[in-house]
């Protein structure tokens, strides 16, 4: 399959060479933007798994360099309009007058730090930081708040207090295998880590975008990003594919609970005494059970059983807690975080196909790989002669040659 097939098939693929972006994911983050405009009073970003650079990108051409995009740009020019059609009514003068296209010189934002980090390597990028760390690894913290505060000393081990960042996004995934219950396994994990990393920058009312594969089990993803922030929504930029499980998850306003820590050494203010809380929520969860049973027959419970005791040849015994919270309470049993869907609906369909005009020349990307996963494979396969093996090239053989024996 050739370029140009492949621009008839992705036309955020063909747009995004087009523009000038690393990559079609950029379009994800400017339609993430329009719906819950991130940048606004934004100078501080950390740029989870940023290879190859696309959203770290955005940032570089948003903040730093001024320009616009998406609502703000469309915004800007119907407020154009309107000045000049002010103008028109005001002097009286009738004559329609063609909307131009407004001529405004890009505004910079002040004291702007944007860290990106990747196992990968990343190419440059103007007033980027790139760093090539794990982001699960504890001595990144440090290193990132060094990249971000040149005066900030690592030796002193105070790091939650300057709790620097407004802004965290990752757009990582996993080198999906197809197994989804597994791929959506490894995806938590890293949005896991991820989330760890942002709790330990972000400042309070800060903001955390990341990537989830949505799984029959991601209400309780949810439902643990609620603790930490005011609003928690997903979203389905219209670039991301519509066949695809990928959605973003958008925090806004970052509260930490009272007391709360983060380390990337304690995940989330627990690590290595989970087992141990889970353990005694169990003991807890066994002693209640016992108490609701014995209070079903007050009627201050709905009529239904609420634990079932089922003991077997072995002496183990399984509760089933069924519905035995009270009437007024049984609506709170989930919690359903927003799903939002972002983007123009007259945009660009990412699972359609579109007709190119007859002189569509197709363009290299803007930013070729530099340290791809897959280069091994490739060059394995080539030194293999191809995907199919070897062919037995200026070979001549004869009839006798292809009878079987």
């Amino acid at each position: 399959m050739g370029k140009s097939s492949k621009d008839k098939r992705d036309a955020y693929y063909r747009l995004a060479k087009e523009q000038g972006w690393r990559a079609r994911s950029a379009f994800k983050l400017l339609q993430l933007d329009e719906e819950f405009d991130l940048f606004s009073n934004v100078t501080r970003v950390v740029d989870l798994c940023a290879a190859p650079g696309s959203w770290s990108q955005v940032l570089s051409r948003v903040l730093i360099k001024g320009e616009k995009f998406g609502r703000t740009a469309w915004q800007d020019r119907e407020a154009k309009l309107r000045e000049q059609m002010l103008g028109v009514f005001s002097t009286g003068n009738l004559e329609p007058i063609a909307p131009s296209e407004p001529v405004e010189l890009p505004q910079p934002r002040k004291d702007v730090k944007i860290v990106s980090i990747d196992l990968q390597p990343i190419s440059p990028l103007p007033g980027i930081i790139t760093l090539r760390a794990d982001i699960t690894h504890p001595a990144t913290v440090p290193l990132l708040l060094k990249a971000l505060d040149p005066d900030y000393d690592p030796q002193s081990g105070s790091q939650q207090a300057a709790q620097p960042v407004d802004l965290v996004i990752s757009d990582g995934a996993p080198d999906v295998t197809g197994l989804h219950d597994l791929d959506i396994y490894v995806q938590s994990q890293l949005l896991f880590a991820a989330l760890n990393l942002a709790l330990c920058v972000l400042k309070p009312g800060g903001k955390f975008v990341a990537k989830i594969f949505r799984g029959k089990n991601v209400d309780i993803l949810y439902a643990q990003l609620k603790i930490f922030f005011e609003r928690v929504h997903v979203a389905k930029p219209r670039s991301s594919r519509a066949s695809s499980v990928e959605a973003f998850i958008v925090c806004l306003n970052f509260q930490p609970p009272k007391g709360f820590s983060a380390s990337l050494e304690e995940p989330l203010g627990v690590g290595f005494r989970l087992p141990q809380m889970t353990k005694d929520n169990q003991e807890r969860s066994a002693i209640s059970a016992t108490t609701i049973l014995q209070n079903h027959t007050t009627g201050a419970w709905d009529s239904s059983p609420a634990v079932v005791a089922s003991p077997d040849n072995d002496g183990i015994t399984e509760l089933q807690a069924e519905d035995y919270r009270p009437l007024d309470r049984l609506a709170d049993v989930r919690w359903i975080a927003p799903f939002i869907a972002c983007g123009d609906l007259s945009a660009f369909d990412s699972d359609a196909s579109y007709r190119l005009p007859a002189d569509h020349v197709s363009l290299d990307p803007i930013q070729p790989p530099t340290a791809p996963p897959y280069k091994r494979a490739l060059e394995m396969r080539k030194a293999a002669g191809g995907a199919y093996g070897k062919t037995n090239i200026g070979k001549t053989t004869t009839k006798a040659d292809r009878v079987m024996p």
